[in-house]
């Protein structure tokens, strides 16, 4: 009798271990995919923290020469207005 109780305790004993070393395998891979996607979408809210507080250098160029070019009408315009009402 004890035995046949050690014969079928024993794989009893390594289905259970089995079983749970599954259960914990896939626990594992939830909590990886969890952090995984977390740490996706923290990167994603710094790439658009930094794309809408540091400007391009060929973007700051750009900004620049459109000032400029802004000023110069402006001083264009300013100049006429001086000799038209002189």
């Amino acid at each position: 009798m004890e035995e046949q109780f050690i014969r079928y305790l024993i794989p009893a004993v390594g289905l259970v271990s089995g079983l749970i070393g599954a259960y914990v395998g896939l626990q594992n891979r939830l909590l990886l995919a969890e952090v995984r996607k977390e740490i996706a979408e923290l990167e994603n809210r710094l790439i658009e923290n930094f794309n809408g507080k540091y400007v391009r250098h060929g973007e700051c160029q750009l900004r620049e020469l459109m000032v400029h070019e802004k000023l110069a009408a402006l001083s264009d315009e300013m100049k006429s207005k001086n000799a038209a009402g002189e």
